[in-house]
């Protein structure tokens, strides 16, 4: 396996409590590097998971998709960026966009703007109200970010050919939506395969029930680490 690709692979922590998921870490073992703890986990005592994946050398991944006024969001990202982790989410909105740049100044966090979430379709966004559809606000939220500064961003595996021309290669692409072939779609609606991701111009792919549901959770990891680093080769 190459060395070089494996934090690529990001396993999304999406359980209920911080005892299962410190069991998922202890089963993937060194099959993973890098680690999604999101909304559901952070809310059942999952940052303290932070101190035990920083020590164990592991990188974090702290999806909590912050939207909130300018203040307070700058303020809770430069919360964020003292806890030492790797990458946090924001809804990419121009003001929020904007907060959490200036809340991760001069830390290494890197802020990552969610475009369009990747249970949305086209009619989602209309029966939000939006008249733009999926791709058009995936491009303007891009522009938006990259103006803002921030690291990256947050998309399908859909948007990412147009997505990595429009801003080129500085800003990191983090995609979900990833799905070994053969697996379950579960609640997304715009996916594709590791090495499609990959091919597309993804920097990291969140991968997580097709690993942590698997039968042999570190074999799961491995054959995906396997395809990454295929598809880089």
């Amino acid at each position: 396996m190459n060395d070089k690709t494996r934090d690529k692979l990001i396993v999304a922590l999406d359980l209920p409590d911080l005892s299962q998921a410190r069991a998922a870490v202890e089963r993937l073992g060194d099959s993973v590097e890098f680690f999604k703890i999101g909304m559901e986990l952070a809310y059942g005592g999952g940052f303290a998971l932070v101190d035990d994946l920083s020590r164990a050398g592991k990188k974090v991944f702290l999806d909590l998709k912050l939207h909130d006024i300018g203040h307070t969001v700058e303020k809770a990202t430069a919360q964020v960026a003292r806890l030492g982790v790797n990458f946090l989410t924001v809804h990419a909105f121009p003001q929020t966009l904007a907060a959490a740049a200036r809340g991760s100044a001069g830390s290494n966090l890197k802020v990552l703007g969610v475009t369009v979430m990747t249970s949305y379709d086209d009619s989602d966004l209309a029966a939000a109200g939006y008249r733009l559809n999926v791709k058009e606000l995936v491009a303007l939220r891009a522009r938006q970010a990259k103006e803002a500064g921030i690291a990256g961003l947050i998309l399908s595996p859909e948007e990412l050919t147009a997505t990595r021309t429009l801003v080129g290669k500085e800003m990191l692409l983090v995609t979900p939506g990833v799905r070994p072939a053969g697996a379950a779609l579960g609640d997304q609606k715009r996916v594709a395969t590791p090495a499609e991701a990959l091919k597309r111009g993804a920097d990291h792919l969140v991968i997580g029930r097709p690993i942590l549901t698997a039968s042999d959770p570190r074999e799961a990891a491995r054959a995906i680490q396997r395809e990454i680093a295929e598809a880089c080769a």
